[in-house]
């Protein structure tokens, strides 16, 4: 049986999991509590602690028999965990290997005031946090190179869901309409992360592929079409210059581009849920929203 070990079994994780289940693998996931370890097991992915140091011996067993892996945890100032000084080498780790993805991030492009990029666009990452997921990127993708491996990198739109989604935040009162002149954002349902992953892992692709939704927009009008949907007022609005944020909040209004998934729709991909109005009124109609 084909065996996928995902290392950092969280929401994009398990949604992953979850979806290469459905086409017959066994799972298992790393995740760092007990917790959420059995979150993982009511999911059927079999949970491993792990906290991105030393592999453990369950972890290296596991690691053994993995025929696929997704790695799914931020690298850090040290890098990504799996090529620190004193791991041992992914080769060694990872014997049955035929395909890896590394689930990395748009914000790698950095800033380009509204203009469209893709996957040739040169990157220029502005956060820090950026910055390591490039490093980490080509780790990976030179692991690929001298495995003769495919290795896929997936650089992710903002994330959202089932519990996690414009709808909970309405009803919760988190919802605000931040307004920054011409600023707008890509998005992806976890459900099609889960969806990219195992098309590119069932045809052996490698390389670079932006996993996002066809329509970047101002991050205010999901917030009405989430009031809309809920029958609710619209939120007022506030402009970004006088907003109270986190400086991690702030940093992502700092880049402002349009991504291209050309090239994945290209290779014969096809989104469950193309745009933010359908994948709403979907999460509203099914109740799937609360999470």
């Amino acid at each position: 049986m084909k065996h996928l070990l995902i290392l950092g079994a969280g929401f994009s994780g398990k949604a992953i999991g979850e979806t290469f289940r459905a086409a017959g693998f066994s799972v298992s996931g790393t995740t760092r509590s007990a917790e959420k370890a059995e979150s993982l097991r009511e999911c059927g992915i079999e949970p491993i602690l792990y906290d991105g140091g030393a592999i453990s011996e369950a972890l290296a067993a596991d690691m053994k028999r993995a025929t696929h892996a997704v790695q799914s945890i931020a690298p850090g100032k040290d890098g990504d965990p799996l090529f620190r000084a004193g791991t041992p080498a992914l080769s060694t780790l990872l014997p049955e290997l035929e395909w890896a993805g590394y689930l990395s991030t748009v914000g790698v492009y950095g800033d380009h005031k509204g203009s469209w990029v893709d996957e040739e666009t040169a990157l220029n990452p502005v956060s820090a946090r950026s910055v390591e997921r490039v490093e980490a990127e080509n780790r990976w993708l030179g692991f690929g190179r001298a495995s003769g491996l495919p290795v896929a990198v997936l650089r992710l739109a903002g994330i959202y869901g089932p519990g996690r989604n414009a709808l909970r935040n309405m009803e919760e009162g988190t919802a605000r309409r931040l307004i920054k002149k011409d600023q707008v954002f890509n998005r992806i349902r976890v459900e099609d992360i889960g969806r990219a992953a195992l098309f590119l892992a069932e045809r052996h692709l490698g390389g670079v592929w932006n996993i996002t939704d066809d329509e970047p927009g101002p991050p205010q009008d999901v917030v009405a079409e989430a009031a809309r949907l809920l029958g609710r007022p619209i939120p007022p609005d506030i402009p970004f210059e006088t907003a109270e944020l986190s400086p991690m909040a702030r940093s992502f209004y700092g880049e402002n581009k349009r991504v291209s998934n050309a090239k994945l729709k290209a290779a014969g991909f096809r989104f469950r849920f193309p745009n933010y109005r359908q994948s709403l009124a979907e999460l509203f109609l099914s109740g799937r929203w609360r999470g």
